[in-house]
């Protein structure tokens, strides 16, 4: 601990990690990233911008408590003259013109270096959903990036010595940094842990935004979890504060707003307009947009959904906020991005894999042909795929120029939920992938692979969210079954045994698969609903150290 104080201390400021007693040391490489100057910005950034957003966070409760209490989502009266009025945001850069097929995942080495040559157009790297926390992880995912973007990255695999170097010509780079909800409590300024969201940008930022513009390209961002267009002013003042302080022409940076959060579907007009010099468009963040319905909408037992499996992107609520997003980006002249693919080839199962692959082509067609201008994906392997269907259905770059003005959403659209069944076996499902997830993020992985599906925070927060929902509710199985505490305490009981019978086929912990399945009990059963699972789940990681 003493060791990564000095690390961090500063002559100016008073500036030191926070934690357990059993921190992290320092390993090789660390100094490149925690540099004085580096820790001095993020400072800055701290000073500047953490009380805004308190504020924000803040303003979420309220609104929560209102909807809590039967108010639902709408769109801002004070805001009219916005969504009305015949602005559009600022050109694009060449190198975002195309952005037919993006590939996401962690900051590890290997990935970056795999992901950078998978031949897809964008790769996002991300801090958020795919990466746990801890601070090792966190450090080298900057040291990566540092070397991806100057194109020195290099990795050997210690078993066998394979080497993996960076291609001639990489796909374009984005960083997600953390939400605005999660803090870095290894490194604190003043006394308060800085915001896990500005820690991320500026280390990013600070190291990274000059190389870039000299190599062609630019700082580019994802932004997850936005509630507001507040949240996308805050957004865009870090931005312009961040330029100006690097000596960056402002306009540099350009960040894709996920929206994946139900009252951000009622500002996507507002978002872009606070964005509007450094916007590259917006995203159907499909999976936290899911939880965040069920969220919002907690104590709405009319919005009861059905199995996780049979909530799809052609129905209801989803249906129409990605058409309203088409809509409302292209009218701005800029991209409307399609959601993630999670599904992984199946080995040894061809029967299994052609089923998958033959989802994955039904919903890029349905994007396509829908209007978005690109598409995610969670596997190399379902690149081809994806940009075949995006091949044949856009013969330019982009497709902002049709506008779908056939579009006409109204509030209770965005709103609408789908029909379905509830089952056992989907609430079966739900446990054993949260619980599974749970420990996997414990053990330092945010990404993992789970039935044949690449599962992250997002898909886990609708696992443990969905059951909270049919248990708060009493919601009726298919089989006339009831879903109480009861219930589900004895099916994570069941699955609790089994997961850890089988632990070492998975490589999985026991001890960490206990753990899990206490957290999970502890979300899915509480009286209150937690917002983000990764808050407890952050402390409990602090707990285990590296």
């Amino acid at each position: 601990m003493r060791d990564l104080k000095l690390q961090l201390m500063t002559t100016a400021h008073s500036i030191e990690t926070a934690g357990p007693a059993a921190a992290p040391r320092p390993k090789s490489g660390y100094d490149r990233v925690l540099t004085q100057p580096a820790l001095d910005f993020v400072t800055e950034l701290h000073r500047r911008f953490s009380a805004r957003i308190a504020d924000l966070l803040a303003a979420r409760e309220v609104r929560q408590d209102a909807f809590n209490r039967g108010q639902r989502p709408t769109f801002l009266a004070e805001t009219r003259e916005v969504r009305e009025g015949s602005w559009s945001v600022a050109p694009l850069p060449a190198d975002l013109l195309d952005r037919r097929v993006e590939i996401t995942g962690p900051v590890d080495r290997k990935m970056v270096i795999n992901a950078l040559n998978s031949g897809a157009n964008v790769f996002m790297a991300d801090f958020e959903d795919a990466t746990a926390p801890t601070w090792d992880n966190l450090i080298q995912g900057h040291i990566n990036l540092m070397d991806a973007v100057r194109h020195t990255i290099r990795y050997a695999v210690p078993e066998t010595g394979k080497t993996y170097e960076l291609c001639d010509r990489p796909a374009t780079l984005f960083v997600r940094p953390r939400g605005l909800h999660l803090s870095e409590k290894h490194f604190e300024v003043d006394g308060s842990p800085v915001p896990g969201a500005l820690f991320d940008f500026g280390l990013y930022f600070f190291h990274n935004a000059r190389e870039l513009r000299q190599r062609g390209t630019g700082p580019y961002f994802y932004l997850p979890k936005l509630e507001s267009h507040l949240e996308a002013r805050l957004w865009n003042d870090v931005f312009v504060y961040a330029q100006h302080a690097l000596g960056v022409p402002v306009g540099t940076i350009r960040a894709t707003v996920l929206i994946e959060t139900l009252p951000a579907a009622f500002e996507m007009d507002e978002i872009l307009y606070e964005l509007r010099e450094h916007s590259a468009g917006l995203n159907c963040g499909r999976w936290d947009y899911i939880f965040s319905f069920i969220k919002k909408l907690q104590n709405d037992s009319a919005a009861l959904l059905p199995d996780r499996g049979e909530v799809t992107m052609d129905k209801a609520f989803l249906k129409a906020y990605t058409e309203l997003l088409i809509k409302t980006c292209h009218r701005r002249g800029v991209h409307a991005m399609g959601g993630m693919a999670a599904q992984i080839p199946v080995k040894g199962d061809q029967a299994a894999n052609d089923a998958a692959l033959g989802k994955v082509r039904a919903d890029k067609l349905r994007e396509v042909t829908s209007g978005h201008d690109g598409t995610w994906v969670a596997h190399p392997g379902l690149i081809p795929l994806a940009r075949s269907v995006f091949d044949e259905h856009m013969k330019t770059k982009n497709q902002i120029d049709n506008k779908r003005e056939d579009v006409n959403v109204s509030a209770a659209d965005l709103l609408a939920v789908p029909g379905g069944h509830r089952t056992e076996g989907g609430l079966c499902h739900n446990i054993r992938v949260g619980i599974l997830y749970l420990e996997a993020w414990l053990r330092g992985n945010g990404c993992v692979p789970l039935f044949s599906l690449m599962e992250d925070a997002a898909t886990a927060e609708i696992s443990r969210a969905q059951v909270w929902q049919w248990v708060r509710h009493g919601a009726r199985l298919d089989s006339g079954e009831i879903v109480t505490k009861a219930r589900v305490r004895a099916l994570i009981r069941q699955e609790s045994a089994l997961l850890i019978w089988t632990a070492s086929e998975k490589g999985a912990h026991p001890g960490l698969l206990g753990e899990a399945c206490a957290l999970f009990e502890e979300l899915a059963l509480a009286d209150h609903f937690e917002n983000f699972l990764t808050v407890p789940a952050y402390e409990r990681l602090l707990a285990h150290g590296e």
